[in-house]
C-alpha cells in the first residue's frame, strides 16, 4: 500500500519497519508491562521512491537519527498507547520527508540602501537628537 507524502512522492509501506519496546520514564505499572514505544525504521539510501535530491537533503536533515547504513530511526514514546505512538512516528517521518522535498529558498542577493533611505535616516537622527537636547537642563547665560 502506498503512503502519500507529496504530490510526486509516495512511500511503499513495505519500506517501513516498526519495532515495539517498553517506553522509559514515568507511567507506573503500565510502563513496565506494555510495549508501547515505537521505533520506526526507514532505509533512506535504498528507497526507490525518493528522488536523489530529496534523499541527500533528507540525510542532511536527519542528523543523528540516521545510522551509518543510511537507515533513519524515529523513536516515539510520547503517548500511552501503541497506536498513538505509531501515528506520531509516521507523522514525524512524513514531516521530515516533506521538509526535504520542499524547494530550497531563493538565494538572497545583497542590496544597498537607496540614497533617499540614507537621507531619511539621517534626518530622523537629527530630529531625535534635537528632541533629546531639549530634555536637558537649560543653559545659563
Amino acid at each position: 500500500m502506498l503512503i502519500p507524502v507529496t504530490r510526486t512522492i509516495s512511500l511503499d509501506d513495505t519500506e517501513l519497519h516498526e519495532d515495539f519496546l517498553r517506553a522509559s520514564g514515568a507511567g507506573g505499572q503500565n510502563v513496565n508491562k506494555v510495549e508501547t514505544a515505537v521505533q520506526l525504521r526507514f532505509d533512506v539510501r535504498n528507497s526507490p521512491n525518493l528522488p536523489e535530491a530529496v534523499r541527500h537533503r533528507l540525510e542532511r536533515l536527519a542528523g543523528r537519527r540516521l545510522t551509518k547504513d543510511g537507515v533513519l530511526v524515529i523513536a516515539a514514546q510520547r503517548h500511552r498507547t501503541r497506536e498513538r505512538n505509531r501515528e506520531d512516528a509516521m507523522d514525524r517521518l512524513l514531516t521530515l520527508i516533506r521538509e526535504a522535498a520542499a524547494p530550497p529558498p531563493p538565494v538572497r542577493r545583497p542590496t544597498k540602501p537607496t540614497r533617499g533611505a540614507k537621507e531619511r535616516r539621517l534626518e530622523d537622527k537629527t530630529r531625535r537628537a534635537g528632541l533629546k537636547v531639549m530634555r536637558g537642563k537649560p543653559i545659563e547665560t
